[in-house]
């Protein structure tokens, strides 16, 4: 018998997650709570998978048309449904498309751009071609993600994305290739005496002095947040 996937209810929206292989999880609520949405006025997500990040800046930023790209079209539909059923449906829209495609249509430039985007470059993949090509970058390479980007940034835009340590360097010295500097990154770790697990970086197209900080998640107990933890997150977890 199939697992029953459970939606994910936050405080103002629920994530209904069964037709999408990349469920919610914390990188993307990290970013979603992260990424700068003062003063944007169009925002877009690329890989929105459920929808996620894009709804939560959508509750962030009570103004801003939020665009979401999705290349899965059985994704991008229930991400389009969850955002139909959030509070803030007539400001979210979902292109079911590759984003390399995407940017070839497209007049827009946006004022923020995130993305939760795939991270394993080698390594071993799995039997499930299709999360093989949501985790891994064979549909959207980080060079292919990055021209994008550099086309559809407004010229003082930001750029936010979250990848695991290794990924997050590698990807920050690639980045410099295309006229993308980092300006803020936040080093993520589990715990306090746990080594940095995510990096949260923003990019601008500007090169200015970059602000770094550390952001702790739990305590020594498992679900015991730390204060910053829970000043980030509280808006949208049930129980924070």
């Amino acid at each position: 018998m199939a697992k029953t996937v459970k939606p994910f209810r936050f405080k103002q929206f629920t994530i209904e997650q069964d037709q999408c292989l990349m469920k919610v999880g914390t990188d993307g609520v990290l970013l979603g709570a992260w990424a700068d949405v003062s003063g944007c006025k169009k925002v877009l997500d690329i890989g929105t998978g459920t929808g996620l990040i894009a709804i939560m800046l959508a509750q962030r930023n009570l103004s801003a048309d939020i665009h979401a790209v999705e290349i899965d079209a059985t994704a991008a539909t229930q991400a389009q449904q969850n955002a139909n059923a959030s509070p803030w449906s007539k400001r979210l829209e979902i292109f079911t498309d590759a984003i390399q495609d995407f940017q070839r249509f497209t007049h827009n430039q946006y004022d923020l751009i995130v993305s939760n985007p795939p991270f394993f470059s080698g390594g071993t993949f799995s039997d499930n071609q299709n999360r093989n090509n949501v985790r891994h970058t064979i549909k959207l390479s980080h060079g292919d993600l990055l021209i994008a980007v550099r086309s559809l940034l407004a010229e003082n835009g930001k750029f936010c994305v979250v990848l695991p340590f290794i990924e997050g360097l590698r990807f920050e010295e690639m980045a410099k290739q295309y006229g993308l500097h980092c300006t803020k990154k936040t080093e993520v770790h589990p715990k306090a005496d746990k080594a940095v697990e995510r990096l949260l970086i923003q990019f601008e197209p500007t090169i200015q002095a970059t602000e770094t900080n550390q952001l702790v998640i739990q305590k020594e107990a498992r679900n015991d947040w730390t204060d910053d933890y829970i000043a980030l997150t509280k808006d949208f977890y049930l129980k924070m």
